[in-house]
């Protein structure tokens, strides 16, 4: 039987938490805060644990889509 390569996850563009994205990009959540200081006023700030889907988009444009593959 041929064995089909597995497809890179795709990221879903939902809210997600500050562990959460940092797990994406496979860093710790203190790097990812370094990484958003630049872009605090145009995200503005969270509602609870989470980042909104529109804050999302902003920080996924301003630091690209991470790529994550999960291997089964």
């Amino acid at each position: 039987m041929k064995q089909e390569k597995s497809a890179p996850h795709q990221i879903q563009l939902k809210a997600y938490s500050k562990k959460e994205l940092a797990e994406l990009y496979k860093i710790s959540a203190k790097s990812l805060q370094t990484w958003l200081t630049p872009f605090e006023n145009e995200l503005g700030q969270r509602r609870g644990r989470y980042y909104n889907p529109k804050q999302m988009k902003i920080i996924f444009e301003k630091l690209g889509i991470p790529q994550v593959i999960h291997l089964n």
